[in-house]
């Protein structure tokens, strides 16, 4: 072989190196990419996980084989815990409980992550009274709150934690080791709460800053804490936690079934016979009172007899001395604790120069992450909007909101309102109801069926003409109904919505007409009076394609409401105007955005 052939093949050889090389240096770079959640974006800009536009989220590698959401990188750090203390609360006088004397003390569960010495880190705390819930002759009770519970306090300790979080998890006044009486919402249960969390960050490993999180009881628990908040209360995330006792079981007068027996049912619960159960509180006798002045005495001020109430309504105190920031997180099918207390909270929290951000989706009581709960909702109530509904990217979306508030890592999460359509599409907004709504009024006169009884035994359907083109829906339809009573000084009307072309269920309203005004504000009712019931509907985001009706049905009751007391009477309905405030939203507006397609991944069977 000579030398003009050596040089060739050695060309040869260095040729397929270099291009063997490029492809191993490619697929390095691919598999670090695609491992670790980075994506590159149409204009050739590479971001961090953390650092993906929403916009872009769906076409991340996230980890969908769980049945919650996960980060897209293991933290490093080992945890230890649980380590237990108790936290003395300093209560007023007129929290004082009877019966039983005994420092009031609130039992804390800690974990905390391996840090380097002298290295502070933030908390994410979860508080509610489910922590050896139940009584032992029963059932038995709960786990206790040194166990990690499955709907926060796991997945912070398995996905946060070994980030640099400190986990907390803390038993309410007279539910598991707290001691005092259980004082169901009211203040003696705030100031306890309050308390916790300032002795969350005085703590020698504590950066100073605490987070609250949590579902339901769980989540009013933060509004409580933020009522008169400590200095370290950085942020909350509310996930369905009611604003406040009334307003959770009385919409517009017409009063839920669980309103009679909620405050007996908490402490039969946590009672044991031990001498835990021997404190009384002051507000023991009178709580079980207020439902029944409420419902029958409200034109005489029945619901202000006492201040049972008042004190148990938290977002007024909220919007006045809270100054850090709220994540709200609620389903608009939630039949629990209904989307209206997120809904206009939200614009009056950012009213209040309190920076909140909310996501709403077509889910019932559960977390933005549950697939095997979001798949069980049926046609009306959600099912439509599956699985889309499930967001696994809310691991992320809490890592930049803690991230920045609790470390002061990263740029301040934007204020808006990501939320979904019934049938499954998201949209990202300024705010919610969106301020370009416009309003279209349709008198129920041009509609079929728009008079009418109303009783026990009797409903009345009123169906529109047929819309030409489609309508969106976005915020809280209003229900303007002239009636006449029929002999008796009260009445209720249950409204549902429904896709008069398909019968599918869109939404709901209820009214006692003592209330008629709307609010919490009752007014004399006359046997054979004239009124108009002002109504609104619970939030919904709703598309009616072109070519379809709606229908309203109007009910005396519905749900899981209570009749009135004129049920068998009833109301004359005499017409009136349908509200609907809509939006245009096209196809190509770039508010709307797609969730990460958790039920394409292969490896994912849940739901299917």
């Amino acid at each position: 072989m000579g030398v003009s052939e050596e040089r060739r093949d050695l060309l040869r050889f260095n040729i397929v190196l270099g291009a063997t090389i490029a492809v191993v240096v490619l697929f390095i770079l691919i598999a670090s990419i695609w491992g670790s959640g980075v994506i590159q974006n149409g204009d050739n800009e590479d971001y961090e996980w953390w650092e993906v536009p929403l916009h872009d989220r769906h076409k991340m590698n996230l980890d969908y084989t769980g049945v919650r959401s996960t980060l897209p990188v293991n933290g490093t750090y080992n945890w230890t815990g649980p380590s237990e203390f108790f936290v003395e609360v300093d209560l007023p006088a007129s929290e004082q409980d009877a019966g039983y004397p005994e420092a009031a003390l609130m039992h804390i569960a800690l974990w905390l992550p391996n840090v380097e010495p002298g290295e502070t880190v933030p908390v994410i705390a979860t508080i509610h009274p489910y922590y050896d819930f139940g009584t032992e002759v029963a059932d038995g009770d709960s786990n206790p709150n040194t166990v990690p519970d499955g709907g926060v306090g796991a997945w912070v300790l398995d996905e946060f934690v070994p980030h640099g979080y400190a986990l907390a998890q803390v038993s309410t006044f007279g539910s598991g080791q707290s001691t005092h009486c259980q004082d169901v919402k009211g203040l003696g249960e705030q100031v306890g709460i309050q308390a916790a969390v300032k002795w969350l960050g005085e703590q020698e490993w504590s950066n100073g800053n605490v987070g609250l999180m949590g579902k339901s009881y769980a989540g009013t628990t933060n509004w409580e804490a933020a009522q008169n908040p400590s200095e370290h209360l950085k942020t909350i995330v509310p996930i369905s936690g009611s604003i406040g006792v009334q307003q959770m079981f009385y919409r517009n007068g017409s009063s839920e079934f669980r309103a009679v027996g909620y405050d007996l049912a908490y402490q039969g619960a946590t009672t044991d016979m031990t001498t835990d159960d021997l404190r009384v509180c002051s507000d023991d006798a009178v709580g079980p009172a207020m439902p029944v002045t409420t419902s029958l005495a409200a034109e005489f001020g029945g619901a202000e007899w006492s201040d049972y109430w008042e004190e148990r309504y938290h977002l007024g105190d909220v919007l006045e001395n809270y100054n850090g920031s709220v994540y709200l997180v609620w389903g608009l099918q939630d039949w629990n604790v209904d989307p209206y207390h997120a809904f206009p909270a939200y614009q009056m929290l950012r009213d209040a120069g309190i920076h909140t951000r909310a996501i709403s989706g077509q889910w019932a009581h559960n977390y933005v992450d549950q697939p095997d709960r979001h798949g069980e909702l049926g046609s009306g109530y959600g099912g439509e909007a599956y699985p889309n509904m499930t967001r696994m990217d809310w691991a992320i979306e809490l890592w930049n909101w803690f991230e920045y508030y609790l470390k002061g890592v990263g740029e301040e999460p934007e204020a808006h309102v990501q939320i979904q359509t019934n049938d499954g599409k998201w949209h990202v907004e300024e705010t919610w109801p969106p301020t370009d709504a416009s309003w279209d009024l349709q008198d129920l006169s041009e509609w079929d069926g728009g008079n009418g009884v109303v009783t026990t035994t009797n409903s009345i359907s009123i169906v529109s003409p047929i819309f030409e083109e489609e309508m969106h829906l976005s915020g809280l339809p209003t229900l303007h109904l002239d009636v006449n009573t029929r002999g008796c000084n009260g009445g209720q009307i249950f409204a549902t919505l429904s896709d008069g072309t398909t019968g599918m269920r869109l939404g709901h309203a209820v009214m006692d007409i003592r209330y008629r005004d709307g609010g919490y504000d009752a007014s004399p009712v006359f046997p054979a009076g004239s009124y108009t019931m002002l109504m609104e509907f619970n939030p919904l985001d709703v598309v009616l394609p072109a070519g379809h009706s709606l229908s309203i049905e109007l009910t005396e009751t519905g749900a899981d409401y209570l009749p009135s007391t004129c049920a068998a009477f009833g109301l004359s309905v005499q017409g009136g105007t349908f509200g609907m405030p809509l939006i245009d939203r096209p196809v190509e507006d770039d508010r709307w955005f797609l969730a990460p397609p958790w039920w394409e991944d292969p490896n994912n069977a849940v739901g299917l």
